[in-house]
């Protein structure tokens, strides 16, 4: 699926001392061109369960004319997952700062999905001018209003159920086994997409198979630890922000109220925020990637 104008590569690095899965794709007319005229890097960062396949429609296109970079994080797809981890956006901000810094060395548009968004504008808050741009879309994360606290029987009742379930690694075993089957991972998928179309057995494959891996586990007890690394709200680090930000909203998303979470948005994001609403789920770059790549694609120009 990579067109045949561009030159793709896996790369070994590593961080932490733990091996990193990446790929980039470097188009034939930038081996001529300065840093200058060959534009900002991309570097694209995927969800939670996922890895650089879910780019499978957006890597080609976008590395026609882009340098262009996808990774693992620690903890998921090909790259390691080694226990004692704090998994969690501090972590990957790390990671995804140190990948810029000593893989791509030059300005690079961060663009992420769900989990990955969060970690995308964490480290564009962090890097500064080394950060050409945000790109979130349907990012996970939280703003400082929903921490506070809520009163009343019935939340501390799920508060109660949550930490019997964080105790009890029978129940946390159970639930892991269940998600990783393919039946369960297909019809998760069918649910978040509202075009189903690419919900195809390699998608599956690639969420299955690295859920086998060793250390797999332990990282899923990481990431829904509530006493784990969070990171820092989503409105702390929209104020710190200096790149520019382009929003691309999935904006049936099952998974959380998107109209809702657009407003709460407007709230605390630059002014000059981009915002792009597709008729899509929880993943639109890889449900509706031609619209995606054009949206993208089209930012960029103009920045």
């Amino acid at each position: 699926m990579v067109s045949s104008v561009v030159e793709t590569k896996l790369s070994d690095w590593k961080f932490l001392g733990h091996s990193v899965h990446s790929l980039s794709i470097i188009p034939e007319a930038h081996k001529t061109k300065t840093d200058e005229e060959k534009g900002p890097a991309i570097l694209l960062i995927h969800g939670f369960g996922a890895s650089t396949t879910h780019w499978r429609y957006n890597l080609p296109v976008l590395g026609k004319k882009y340098e262009v970079h996808a990774l693992d994080l620690l903890g998921f797809g090909k790259s390691s997952k080694p226990s004692g981890l704090a998994y969690g956006g501090p972590l990957w901000k790390d990671q995804i700062v140190a990948y810029v810094k000593e893989k791509i060395g030059r300005p690079t548009i961060l663009v992420g999905n769900s989990l990955g968004g969060y970690a995308a504008l964490a480290s564009g808050a962090a890097m500064g001018p080394e950060a050409a741009g945000v790109v979130l879309l349907n990012a996970a994360g939280y703003f400082s209003e929903d921490k506070k606290t809520t009163k009343g029987t019935w939340a501390t009742a799920r508060k109660t159920v949550a930490g019997i379930f964080l105790k009890n690694a029978l129940l946390q075993r159970i639930i892991f086994e269940n998600l990783r089957q393919p039946s369960t991972i297909k019809r998760t998928l069918n649910q978040v997409y509202i075009d189903t179309s690419n919900v195809d057995d390699e998608l599956v494959e690639a969420i299955r198979k690295p859920s086998l891996d060793k250390g797999a586990f332990n990282v899923f007890k990481s990431v829904f630890d509530p006493a784990g690394p969070q990171g820092k709200p989503l409105d702390e680090l929209f104020s710190q922000l200096k790149a520019p930000l382009l929003l691309l909203w999935g904006n049936r998303d099952p998974w959380m109220n998107a109209p809702g979470k657009r407003a709460t948005y407007k709230k605390h994001t630059p002014t000059n925020t981009k915002e792009v609403v597709l008729d899509a789920g929880h993943c639109p770059h890889d449900e509706v990637p031609d619209q995606v790549n054009s949206a993208l694609l089209e930012w960029i120009n103009q920045l």
